[in-house]
């Protein structure tokens, strides 16, 4: 067996907020990582974590990419076949090679609150891709289309398995010693 690992974060950005007032949620930001380093992850959101647009397909890191300190946070790992776990990473790798013609689906997010499902070709918000990735895989049965997907959907799912919650800035003291040092290298950029 092969884990995929979702982190749910709640930032305290102005969308991040807008989504919380409109959803109650949480959480308002999801990504996907097949790395218990949590290295890299993958998602839907601001190219530039200083402006709001553009924002697509983009990967992240724990140290960087998010804005503040005490952010709200979870990790779950879904438990996935051998075979599972390659499909959805190449699905994902797949997308990686044409990064710059996916986009962030502005009109899919709006939809979506009001409970109408929307797809565009290559647009997506960050559940929505992270649902599509795991349903494409057959990792996990989705409950509703992707495009109604919220982050803090992923919490009810049975299938995942909390392993962390609290705040972003404390994870990497939780995280064990042999994932740190893994994830330490790819962060400062040097190889193994």
């Amino acid at each position: 067996m092969k884990s995929i690992y979702i982190i749910l974060i709640k930032s305290n950005t102005f969308l991040s907020n807008l989504i919380r007032m409109t959803t109650f949620s949480p959480y308002t930001h999801v990504s996907i990582s097949f790395s218990e380093s949590l290295y890299p992850l993958y998602s839907f959101g601001r190219r530039n974590k200083h402006h709001l647009l553009p924002a697509g397909l983009v990967t992240e890191d724990i140290n960087t990419s998010f804005l503040g300190n005490n952010i709200p946070c979870a990790v779950y790992k879904l438990q996935v076949s051998e075979g599972v776990f390659d499909k959805a990473k190449q699905e994902v790798e797949r997308m990686m090679v044409d990064v710059d013609s996916y986009h962030y689906n502005v009109l899919g997010l709006l939809l979506s609150r009001l409970g109408i499902p929307y797809h565009r070709e290559k647009h997506y918000f960050c559940s929505q891709f992270v649902s599509e990735v795991l349903h494409r895989s057959n990792a996990l049965p989705l409950t509703k289309p992707s495009s109604l997907m919220y982050p803090s959907n992923f919490i009810d799912l049975p299938e995942l398995t909390c392993i962390f919650e609290g705040y972003l800035n404390s994870l990497k003291k939780d995280m064990p010693a042999a994932t740190l040092n893994i994830y330490n290298l790819y962060s400062t950029g040097r190889k193994l």
